[in-house]
Parts: C-alpha cells; structure tokens; sequence
C-alpha cells in the first residue's frame, strides 16, 4: 500500500529518471532536490494540507515541486500555463494557495502582466512567489506582489533538505481543475493513494516496463500527469519538453528508443508529419478534433496503431484502453478495458434512471481505485457526482460490451435528441463525410419549427464547393429523416481552444453559430 513518495523509492537510485535540455537526472538525484524543495516549502510555512499553486510547464522543476508537496502532505493545484488572469485569478483564489510557482519569461508569454490584471484580493492568501528561469532575464512581478516573499527556484532547492515525510497514503495532493463552461471550474481531489495505485496499474495495464518515455502531454493536465505518474512507478526516464517541438520529439524517440506514446490527436499529427516515429507500434490517443479518422489511416499505413484511451480528471487519465487486437473501427474509439480489476463500469439510462444491458447507449457512470476523493470545497457538486454506492458520474454517453469493455461516444451535453430519441453527432457527421466535397463535418442542435432538429458545419475538401441543399438530401436519403440537418454552414476552420489535456473543437461555440444562423433564417 503505497503513497506517491514511494514510487520514487522502489526505483534504483543510479538508474535516469528523466531527460531535459541535454542533461539526465537519475531518481536518487530527483529525490534529493525534492527533499531540498521541500525543506524551502516548509519554510514559506507549507505543512501538511497546504497548497502550492504550479503555474508551470514541463520540466524537472514541476516533479520536484510536486514530489515535495507529496512529500509535506501538501497539496499541488495544477495551473495550465496558457490559463489568462481571469483563470488563474480564479484559481489561486479559490483553492487558497499560499505560494504560486511559475516561470515569467517561458516562451515569452507576459505573466507579471497577467498577474497585474487579476484582483489584488484574489492574490491575498500568497505568501511567497517562486520563480523558476532557465538563464533569461526576469521581468518585474506587479505591485500588487510587492508585499509577497520573492525566491528563485534554486534558492528553493538550496534549503537544507527535509527528510521527514509527513504524507502518507490518505494525504491530498492533487488538485486539477475541470473545464468550466457556464460555471466555474470545479477542483476535482485526488489523494496520494488514488495516484499511487492506479500509476501502478497503469504501467501493468499499458506495458511500460522498457523503454523511455516522450513527456510532452503538459504536468498540468490529466493526461500528461497520469503518464508521468506511470513512469515514475515503473522506473522509466521521462524525456521532457516544456514546450512541445515535434522535430525536436523525433529526434529523442529515435535517440533513447521510446516504445510507448500518448498524445492528443494534433500532436499525433505533427509527429507523423514530422517522421518517423521508429520503434512506436501503437500510440494512445483520442479523437479531440476534426480529421481523427484520416489521421488514423495515415498512421495504420505507416504500421502505427492507434489505441482509443478513456480518462477524465475524476478517475484520472489511462483509466482504461482499447485491446491493439480489435479491428481499427473498434480499437480506436475511446474506451476499453480498464487497468484495474477492482473497477466497475455500468450504464443508466439518463431519463429513466434504469441500468441498461450491453449496447444500450446511456451515461457512463465509473468507480475504481483511480478515482477522486471528491470536489474541493464543493460537497453539494461532490454529491451529486458521486452515487451512494461510488460510482462517479461521468456525464458521458457510452455503453458496455459483452466482453467487458465499454465504449465512450461523446459528452450527454454533446448529444442530440431528435425525434424523441438519443442521436450521436458523431453517426450524422460521418455520413455527410461520405460526401467527396466535404473535408470535415461537425453537427449540433437546434430549435426549429418542427422543434429540435440537426444543424451542420462543413469545412470543404480542398477545392472543393459544398452545396447545402445536396448535403441535406444526401442525410434524407441514406438517414431516418428526423436525423437529417435543417441547415448546413460552410466555415474554413472548426472555431478550437487548447486545453491541458490537448486542443478541442468548442461545440458550445457551434451551438451558439448554430442559434444565431435559425435567427438569421427566420427573419429573412
């Protein structure tokens, strides 16, 4: 029974933990700086339950910081780098951080600028500011900070280390934040415990046992957290980038052998893009943006399999995968067997409240040693997400399969009830794809006369012209006729927003052009 501590020492001390800027770092050396950093935490007053705000990209600066608050009982909240300062505002606010680590000149972004704008009281719990820089001159933190301790990173890790640990498996020490739409972002909790134990089960579940492996996917996001977690409980060197350079990524694939790879479907494409990808047989990914199917061909032709993954930040990314040994149409939709035997899938149907059989599409509800303690002060959110028997609501449509996998379709807030019935976009939009004209298609909902109908976006084939009225009678044709789209809008790019765990298509924003394209029509 272990806590996150303990993946650090079950490995050998001389063999390389990670990869960065040219230079490795073995675990002995990683556990040395992270009792170092822990030590200059313990000083700024972070104890047991305290929080450590981590607006930082990847590098060996976030393990040792991480690894630190794991090793205090403290807890990191995760800061993506490209959060402005209403998200960070919001943050540092609510989570009660008391120190804020960041790095104010990478990639040129204006953080001190970005602090400058968020609401002085937002900032009023911090005690201290952590500065991390690789050699570049550091701008000036705003007025609002000047009453803060200031420290660089390195005299963080120069205090004498601390070599009690006062974490311990049932100890917080995650907190991710969910993306927020209308509400803000709830803080999803994990304990050491749910880290510890499913990194553990993911490195059996995913076969990382050889081989280095590409860290890229950002520390600050489920999805790359939960790989670097992986790596540290099977002892295998991470190669970090803090910035995702897909040239640069080929280059340390073939250098240090990696085997095994996750990445967003945009990343996957640069890489494929790029060139090879040498030893890689098989890339987890899912399908976040439009053209997954033809990224997937391409990578089958190059002999590459892609794995249709599940995960979500309530039970953690790599939840589960698709067998390499299903046919591509199955073995790539999102999904699979989850790594643990302990965990339980089941489907309700969202109107009814009944469980429904194999096949029949419902919200996945998913419980398991992975999941989250809960939202951070929000026990009313807590409740609902969470059933009397612990399952944890996903909000996903998917079903079960006989043979104990279940499948994912997409968001319940993405799906389409038409007709009286529950339609996935998803089966709309690869029939219009059919169309030789049409390069890609996204599909939504809107209220029209004949109430809720299909609304869809198209982006053309290259050259091509797409004509509405033949996209419409193509769906009345080879669809039931209460699927097929009222209107169809043509743009040159799916409206996108990039995220911690990869860049999105914003389907809220196609509601919205959806409304606004019915209004149009209505009043002419």
């Amino acid at each position: 029974m272990l806590a996150v501590t303990d993946l650090l020492r079950r490995q050998d001390p001389a063999a390389p933990a990670l990869y960065y800027a040219g230079r490795a770092m073995t675990y002995g050396e990683l556990e040395r700086m992270s009792a170092r950093v822990a030590g200059g935490l313990s000083e700024l007053g972070i104890g047991p339950g305290g929080r450590v705000a981590m607006w930082l990209p990847n590098t060996p600066a976030y393990l040792a910081l991480y690894l630190a608050c794991c090793r205090l009982g403290a807890i990191a909240v995760a800061v993506n780098t490209r959060f402005r300062s209403l998200e960070v505002a919001d943050i540092v606010g609510r989570s009660g951080a008391t120190v804020l680590a960041m790095w104010p000149g990478f990639r040129n972004i204006d953080f001190p600028g970005l602090l400058a704008e968020v609401d002085p009281a937002a900032l009023a719990r911090l005690r201290a500011v952590v500065t991390y820089d690789e050699g570049e001159d550091q701008p000036a933190l705003p007025a609002a900070l000047d009453k803060i301790q200031r420290l660089s990173f390195g005299e963080l890790a120069g205090a004498a280390p601390r070599d009690a640990v006062d974490g311990d498996r049932d100890s917080p020490c995650n907190i991710f934040t969910t993306s927020g739409t209308t509400k803000a972002p709830k803080f999803v909790l994990h304990e050491q415990h749910s880290i510890a134990d499913h990194a553990i089960e993911v490195v059996d579940g995913f076969g990382y046992h050889e081989g280095a492996m590409l860290q890229a996917l950002p520390f600050c996001g489920v999805f790359g957290f939960t790989q670097a977690a992986a790596a540290l409980a099977g002892g295998r060197p991470m190669l970090l980038q803090s910035a995702f350079d897909p040239g640069a990524a080929i280059k340390l694939i073939a250098e240090h052998d990696v085997r095994h790879l996750n990445a967003t479907d945009d990343m996957l494409r640069a890489l494929i893009d790029a060139g090879s990808l040498g030893n890689i047989r098989a890339v987890g990914s899912a399908a976040f943006n439009a053209g997954f199917n033809k990224l997937v061909a391409d990578c089958d032709a190059k002999g590459i399999n892609v794995i249709g993954l599940y995960g979500m930040s309530e039970v953690q990314a790599l939840y589960s995968r698709q067998p390499d040994s299903l046919p591509l149409a199955d073995r790539v939709q999102g999904g699979g067997f989850p790594v643990s035997s302990l965990a339980g899938v089941r489907v309700r149907d969202p109107d009814t409240g009944a469980l429904l059989p194999h096949d029949q599409p419902g919200e996945l509800e998913l419980k398991g040693p992975s999941q989250m303690a809960g939202y951070d002060g929000n026990p009313e959110a807590t409740a609902e997400a969470i059933t009397a028997d612990g399952f944890v609501r996903t909000g996903d449509l998917g079903h079960t399969c006989a043979d104990g996998r279940f499948v994912y379709l997409q968001r319940m807030g993405d799906v389409l009830r038409l007709g009286g019935f529950l339609v996935s976009p998803v089966e709309i939009e690869a029939h219009i794809e059919q169309r030789p004209e049409v390069g890609h298609a996204q599909v939504v909902a809107v209220d029209a006369t004949a109430g809720r109908r299909a609304f869809a976006f198209v982006v053309p084939a290259t050259g091509a012209q797409v004509s509405e009225a033949e996209i419409i009678a193509h769906c009345q044709a080879g669809l039931a006729k209460f699927k097929a789209p009222v209107g169809v809008a043509v743009l040159d790019e799916f409206p996108t927003a990039k995220s911690a765990n990869g860049t999105k298509i914003q389907r809220g924003r196609l509601r919205e052009m959806a409304d606004e394209a019915m209004r149009q029509r209505s009043s002419a």
